[in-house]
Parts: structure tokens; C-alpha cells; sequence
């Protein structure tokens, strides 16, 4: 292979090799994580462990957050009726950003037994990034209300990131005033109504005035110089 034909294939080899690696680069990194729930309910202290994934899809300037359960936690002494539980938790956010987000989802749809783990439906909600860069997401909090009772599982085994996200803070720019040097000097000129239009005329009329005085002036004192000459 002649000189040319091999630098070009070669080039080619290096430019879908980049292409691999910028398509292989991940712009979010998912993991199903064991959370360890210690929860106080009416009837005592429980615990449970469940396997917990969360999932994020961009929505405009923020991302729709998905937090799946795939065990069931904590348990009733009685019958759940269908919609007698109402469940939410929090997603503790790590990395470029601070706080929680707020995710909540449907009443049960089926009857939970008593004395069986509570199956909890997946919980949505919206996170707006105030920060850009890699932001981490941890299962917080879990709140189940049922029949008048709050049942508050905390997690604390320190499970880690369910999902992590390379995010962009959206701009807080409201199109306000902007300065900029190198625009058009008219336009750092003040605008003139009507009455700096009246007082440039006026100047200008002054200045006519003191020519023709000062032009009548001459010529008074030519004419007196020559009736001397005379």
C-alpha cells in the first residue's frame, strides 16, 4: 500500500475510533441499588430491604424522574382497601446540586392483605437542574399514608447513587439590559426631544447673531478707516 492510501486509512481508522468514543461516552449511569428501610409505623418499628432503580428522561429544561420499588416494605395489620394508600419519598441529590425532589404516584389499585409487604407503585416527579455538571441521585425518605396513619421509612444503609446525570442549568437570562462596547456609538448618544431641539436651534441662532455682529462690526471700522485714508 502506497504512502498516501495508508496515512488515509489510517486517518479514517483514528476518525471512527473517535466516533466510538464519543458515542460510547454516557451522558447518564443507571444502578439498581439495595435500600436498607428502617420505618416507624402505628404498630412499631419495621424494616424491610428492597432493590430500587431510578430513571430520568429530559422534559423541557428539567428531567422527569421515575423512582421504581421492586420489593414491597413495610406491611398492615389489616386489609388495605383499594386507594386507602398514599405513598411519596424524596430523591436526595448529590454531585453539582443540593436537595431533594419531591416524587409522588397513585393510590394502591388493588387490595393490599394485611400482614404482607406493602408493593409501592412507581413514584414521579420533576427535577429543574440549578447547577450544571454531574448530579447524583439517592433514594430518600419513603412516606406511606394509609387509614389515617403516616408510616416514614428512612433508608440507613447509605445505598448510593440509583442514577447519575450530566446536567445543564437552564439560563436565568430574562432578555434585560445588556451593555456591550462594541455596538453603535449613536446609540450611547442621549436621545434629544423637543426641547434639546429647541436649545440647539437656539445655540445655533445665537452664533448666527454674534457672526453678523461681529461682521457689521467689521465693516462699520472699514468704513471709518478709508474716510481717514480720504
Amino acid at each position: 500500500m502506497s504512502y498516501p492510501k495508508r496515512t488515509a486509512a489510517l486517518a479514517s481508522v483514528a476518525a471512527l475510533a473517535g466516533s466510538a468514543v464519543l458515542m460510547a461516552a454516557p451522558a447518564a449511569r443507571a444502578a439498581v441499588v439495595n435500600v436498607n428501610y428502617q420505618c416507624k409505623t402505628p404498630i412499631g418499628d419495621k424494616s424491610a430491604v428492597s432493590p430500587i432503580d431510578i430513571k430520568g428522561v429530559k422534559s423541557g429544561s428539567g428531567y422527569q424522574l421515575t423512582m421504581s420499588w421492586q420489593k414491597g416494605v413495610s406491611s398492615s395489620p389489616v386489609d388495605l382497601g383499594k386507594g386507602a394508600m398514599n405513598p411519596s419519598a424524596t430523591i436526595k441529590l448529590g454531585g453539582a446540586d443540593s436537595g431533594t425532589v419531591n416524587v409522588t404516584g397513585p393510590a394502591n389499585q388493588a387490595v393490599v392483605p394485611a400482614n404482607t409487604p406493602i408493593k409501592i407503585n412507581d413514584l414521579t416527579g420533576t427535577y429543574t437542574p440549578k447547577k450544571s455538571g454531574k448530579v447524583t441521585f439517592t433514594p430518600g425518605v419513603l412516606t406511606i399514608k394509609a387509614l389515617g396513619t403516616t408510616t416514614t421509612c428512612t433508608p440507613t444503609n447509605s445505598p448510593g447513587a440509583a442514577l447519575t446525570l450530566d446536567v445543564t442549568a437552564a439560563s436565568g437570562s430574562s432578555g434585560g439590559t445588556r451593555s456591550d462596547s462594541g455596538g453603535d456609538e449613536s446609540a450611547a448618544l442621549p436621545q434629544t426631544g423637543p426641547e434639546d431641539s429647541a436649545i440647539a436651534l437656539g445655540t445655533l441662532g445665537g452664533t448666527v447673531l454674534l457672526t453678523g455682529a461681529a461682521g457689521t462690526l467689521w465693516l462699520t471700522r472699514r468704513n471709518q478707516a478709508a474716510r481717514v485714508r480720504r
